[in-house]
């Protein structure tokens, strides 16, 4: 079983950078996305020790409007963003998260503006939300790693939307209630609350359902639950819509 905070439609072809550990690790990714329609490969990183100058570079010559066959793709922006809005996505792979793993994703979501999909086999509690905080929306189990299970999960994170295992989002909801528990015992509140309107969103968020189905059920245009949402997540400096259903939480909110 799984949780999504947004369901998964196909979309114009995702740029995909992957990072890996080992080369084998490495070619069974690229050998399960490199047949789909959906996605475009780019780069050739050889692993977690690849800079990420490969994906700098790549945006660079999409800013420039130069084609480099296999690689691009007319019409994208310098942040590896094509006209439909879809971002470059890295996909992470590693069998746990020490500290190189953490300092690559926090480089490839905070510096290079990536979004990214976190493949492992084992995540702590304590790396949790850590993972979350750095801006990971998208997990998924390597055991479940099929080819349509990570085919959804690249195209969650190329739209900005939350996927996790339920088992996570389970452990996810405890810990944020733990620490809602010792917030609750020391004086002062948020600094910035949020609207109902951003509640009811959440609210929905949190039970997976996506904008098109948050809009129907509010009578809001998509337009305008991507505008809550994205404010929302602004004024709170929250990274993505995890983080924010993970404060929400946390909060006593939702």
């Amino acid at each position: 079983m799984r949780t999504t905070f947004k369901s998964t439609t196909t979309v114009d072809r995702i740029p995909v950078v992957i990072h890996a550990s080992d080369p084998i690790t490495r070619a069974g990714a690229v050998s399960q996305l490199r047949q789909r329609p959906e996605i475009e490969l780019v780069g050739e990183s050889r692993g977690l020790e690849a800079r990420a100058g490969v994906v700098r570079a790549i945006g660079e010559t999409r800013a420039a409007g130069e084609t480099r066959a296999g690689e691009t793709r007319a019409g994208e922006t310098r942040t590896g963003e094509a006209r439909s809005g879809v971002r470059t996505v890295a996909v992470v792979l590693a069998d746990r998260l020490d500290e190189s793993t953490m300092l690559r994703l926090r480089r490839l979501v905070r510096t290079d503006g990536l979004n990214a999909v976190l493949v492992t086999g084992v995540i702590r509690e304590a790396e949790l939300l850590q993972v979350i905080e750095c801006g990971v929306g998208a997990i998924l189990w390597r055991h479940e790693a099929t080819d349509q299970r990570l085919l959804q999960a690249v195209v969650a994170a190329a739209r900005g939307e939350g996927d996790l295992p339920s088992d996570l989002l389970g452990r996810l909801i405890n810990q944020v209630g733990r620490l809602q528990r010792n917030a609750a015992q020391q004086p002062g509140g948020s600094p910035a609350g949020l609207a109902p309107r951003e509640i009811d969103i959440l609210r929905l968020v949190s039970e997976g359902m996506d904008t098109r189905e948050i809009a129907g059920k509010l009578s809001y245009s998509e337009r305008t639950v991507k505008n809550v949402l994205h404010g929302l997540t602004t004024r709170l400096q929250l990274r993505n819509r995890a983080h924010a259903v993970a404060y929400a939480l946390r909060e006593g909110y939702i």
